[in-house]
């Protein structure tokens, strides 16, 4: 007598979950762009917080901290190479001798918008391929999905 093979059901291939694509994409995207900042000698973490003190007047490492969802301990430090660049400024506050508020420097304004063209090549890179509506497109469903799940943190990672 023959044994009759059981059949086990297969999983779906990789390539039809919409996670797997936007993983694969990000990882290249974020990528590159973490290593175009490291030949600059930067973070990820240290752009993203060097953008989020120039637009907050009265950013403090903890609201720093909340909003890039990392540890108070975790922004210290990256907070500290900041410092060492010259490139932020602590200043306490007159109120609340426990408060510390945030600014960028002359150096931190200048380095800025370098670092910011950075950015803007490594989106050229992956993403010109789209047309100026796929690209808003994308951007309006990527925001969507952040907004339904309330994801406000600022990627770092």
């Amino acid at each position: 007598m023959r044994k009759q093979k059981t059949s086990v059901q297969s999983s779906p291939a990789l390539e039809i979950h919409l996670g797997y694509w936007l993983r694969l994409v990000s990882n290249h995207v974020s990528g590159n762009f973490a290593r175009a900042l490291q030949e600059r000698s930067v973070s990820v973490a240290e752009w993203v917080a060097l953008n989020q003190i120039q637009r907050w007047a009265d950013m403090t490492p903890a609201r720093l901290a909340g909003a890039m969802g990392m540890t108070r301990g975790a922004i210290s430090k990256v907070l500290d190479k900041l410092q060492e660049k010259k490139w932020i400024s602590r200043t306490t506050s007159e109120e609340d001798n426990r408060v510390q508020f945030l600014s960028l420097t002359s150096q931190g304004r200048r380095a800025l918008p370098d670092l910011a063209t950075i950015a803007d090549e490594n989106d050229g890179h992956f993403f010109s391929v789209l047309d100026a509506d796929e690209q808003a497109t994308l951007r309006s469903l990527l925001s969507k999905l952040a907004d339904v799940h309330q994801i406000s943190n600022v990627a770092v990672d």
